[in-house]
């Protein structure tokens, strides 16, 4: 009896030991899968964080291409209106002898050489205005004409019921344009 006591204890010694044994296999599996599972969640935290850079980067990335886009367009629209002023600097420095010929014209000849003279001049006048006219200069109507405070400078107003209100009675210095820019506006009498 004795002998199968003992082999009752040694059955129940392996028993144990295949116990011990199948749950350390057990214990390392799980703990392999925990490792997996924790790398897999730091994986996919870097990648939640990558992905974010990206769309970060890929904003910043089409926001400078509509900056850029927008200097170019911006450098096209200041290089036309260049080309399209350019002559602004030369037109309102010759402005001031025009006035003068315009002026000069308009004396009258008190004889033959005054005469050819002032003829003269009103070519040379006429040549001025063709000119600047082919660059795009042109005069600003203002009598009779609503007064528009983009075209006209009002120094003076008055009363007169042979004209509307708000209208140009009276022009003392012509005004121009250049293109569709007013370079200098007209100085006019205004009907209140």
């Amino acid at each position: 009896m004795e002998e199968r006591n003992e082999q009752i204890i040694e059955e129940m010694t392996e028993l144990s030991e295949e116990e011990v044994a199948a749950s350390e296999d057990t214990t390392g599996e799980n703990s392999a899968e925990e490792v997996q599972l924790e790398d897999a969640g730091v994986l996919q935290e870097k990648v939640t964080e990558l992905e974010g850079k990206l769309a970060e980067t890929e904003n910043r990335l089409l926001r400078l291409q509509a900056d850029f886009d927008n200097y170019r367009r911006r450098t096209l629209l200041d290089r036309e209106a260049a080309e399209k002023y350019r002559a602004q600097s030369l037109v309102l420095d010759i402005l001031p002898a025009l006035d003068n010929f315009e002026r000069a014209v308009k004396m009258e000849a008190k004889d033959e050489q005054t005469s050819s003279i002032l003829q003269g001049m009103e070519m040379v006048h006429r040549q001025l205005l063709e000119a600047l006219t082919k660059e795009g200069v042109e005069v600003i109507e203002a009598v009779g004409k609503p007064f528009d405070p983009y075209q006209h400078q009002a120094v003076m107003q008055v009363e007169d019921s042979e004209f509307e209100t708000n209208t140009v009675v009276e022009e003392f210095q012509k005004g121009y344009k250049l293109k569709d820019r007013v370079i200098r506006p007209s100085m006019v009498k205004v009907n209140q």
